[in-house]
């Protein structure tokens, strides 16, 4: 708790002198006033995170926490439990969806095998930080325990910092986990104040039977174990995932280091909520990289009031959709450092 508390501390407001001063440079860019909308809000934000006009963000890593879930016990996902295992593999093999992302956005991936069910064997670009070898099953108690739930969050502010060192301008969330859609649905519903049958989607790709036992699932682990919606620690513990946590710790950790964090998908946007309620202020730091097919994302990006860049009817997570983000997030950053001013490239300004 000692950690956690500190890096709260640390986190600080975002820097609005930064920002007047980037919005300057953007109104004398040689464009119409706001004409590059997005991108020009993007690099205006970004400035105020990283306190820096001119900031670098050659340095990008995507972490990728897996974890399994007890849940899975009860059928919530089409895949078995192993696959978890197998696609941290196929990661650190270079095979997946987000590696091909990844090297197009030219970021490093970090995996972590956060509480994975089997062990894996250690390879280049694997942090192995479990906690345990899976969570409980939620219907029928905690998914894990406070002190469990502590070490996840320390466990990932603990990675950020030792990545940091080795130099990092942006981070991206990412994850895998069979059966973690069911934690971010029971998570998503006790901090958004939504019915469960509005958060809870298909996941992998639940038939319609499926999906109706799936929201039973979680509203019967709500009902067992009663979390309290204002303590995320207590929430994180009794319908959570290890990898959750994780992710938690990252952005709390970005956010006390004026690191921008790319939020990718549903679970990242459940590990974020988790983030904001341990310290609201982590999401000015927050760049929301898409708004996922499943149902609850939506609920989760209103409650954190962020607008997604994208919308690609994405619903793979592994940091996928913040990959594809980075693209026109650098787009805006070049458009601040390179483009030419009104007056140094003697165009002749808007007449009143």
């Amino acid at each position: 708790m000692e950690k956690l508390d500190r890096v709260r501390r640390s986190i600080g407001a975002l820097d609005r002198a930064v920002m007047a001063k980037t919005q300057s440079r953007l109104d004398n860019l040689t464009k119409p006033l706001g004409s590059l909308g997005r991108l020009e809000e993007l690099i205006k934000s970004i400035t105020g995170m990283t306190g820096s006009e001119t900031p670098p963000l050659a340095n990008k890593v995507i972490f990728t926490m897996a974890g399994d879930h007890g849940v899975t016990d009860e059928g919530v996902s089409p895949y078995p439990k192993a696959v978890t295992a197998q696609m941290v593999y196929n990661f650190l093999r270079g095979g997946a969806a987000i590696n091909v992302l990844a090297r197009h956005a030219g970021a490093r991936v970090v995996v972590v095998d956060m509480g994975v069910a089997e062990d894996i064997k250690a390879g280049a670009g694997l942090i192995i930080r479990k906690i345990n070898y899976g969570t409980r099953n939620m219907v029928k108690g905690p998914s894990m325990t406070r002190a469990e739930a502590l070490k996840a969050i320390g466990s990932g502010i603990d990675i950020f910092e030792s990545e940091f060192k080795k130099g990092i301008d942006i981070v991206c969330t990412g994850e895998m986990g069979i059966g973690n859609t069911t934690a971010a649905s029971a998570i998503t519903a006790l901090f958004t104040g939504r019915p469960v049958k509005e958060v809870t989607g298909r996941g992998a790709g639940l038939d319609d039977k499926a999906l109706a036992g799936k929201i039973r699932i979680v509203e019967k682990a709500l009902d067992v174990n009663r979390p309290d919606p204002e303590d995320a620690i207590d929430v994180l513990m009794k319908v959570g995932g290890f990898e959750i946590g994780g992710l938690a710790g990252i952005i709390l950790a970005a956010s006390a280091r004026r690191v921008p964090v790319v939020i990718d998908g549903f679970i990242s946007g459940a590990a974020a909520l988790v983030a904001y309620k341990l310290h609201p202020t982590v999401k000015d730091y927050m760049i929301a990289s898409h708004c996922s097919v499943e149902s609850g994302h939506k609920f989760i990006l209103a409650e954190l009031g962020l607008k997604p860049v994208l919308d690609l009817d994405l619903r793979l997570g592994e940091g996928t959709g913040s990959a594809l983000a980075l693209c026109l997030i650098d787009a805006s950053a070049k458009i601040l450092s390179e483009m030419a001013t009104f007056e140094s490239a003697s165009v002749s300004k808007k007449v009143s």
